[in-house]
């Protein structure tokens, strides 16, 4: 079955730097669009960043010029490089696999950022 594993949250203090790591595994990786959201506490899920199959991105506006998602097929693992944490980054992460007929999602990893 298919399994999506997040890892790299952490503490880390305003302005600092963390990678979140996304492994899958169970399924085809490469060809496939992978998400990463987030929900902080008392708020919606949202998405952060977007990576297509071929590489094209895309950003939220409030991480855009901070965070660059990346994908590494031959480990089938997607990345987010955080830079620049702000407080209102604080939120558990989420990597996702979606398509017509499936999704999947990480249990999430916890990123705090202190002011």
């Amino acid at each position: 079955q298919v399994q999506l594993v997040e890892s790299g949250g952490g503490l880390v203090q305003a302005g600092g730097s963390l990678r979140l790591s996304c492994a899958a595994s169970g399924t085809i990786f490469s060809g496939n669009g992978m998400g990463w959201y987030r929900q902080a506490p008392g708020k919606q899920r949202e998405l952060v960043a977007f990576i297509t199959g071929y590489g094209t991105t895309d950003y939220a506006d409030s991480v855009k010029g901070r965070f660059t998602i990346s994908r590494d097929n031959a480990k089938n693992t997607v990345y987010l490089q955080m830079n620049s944490l702000k407080p209102d980054d604080t939120a558990v992460y989420y990597c996702r696999m979606s398509g017509a007929s499936y999704d999947y999602w990480g249990q999430g990893t916890q990123v705090t950022v202190s002011s």
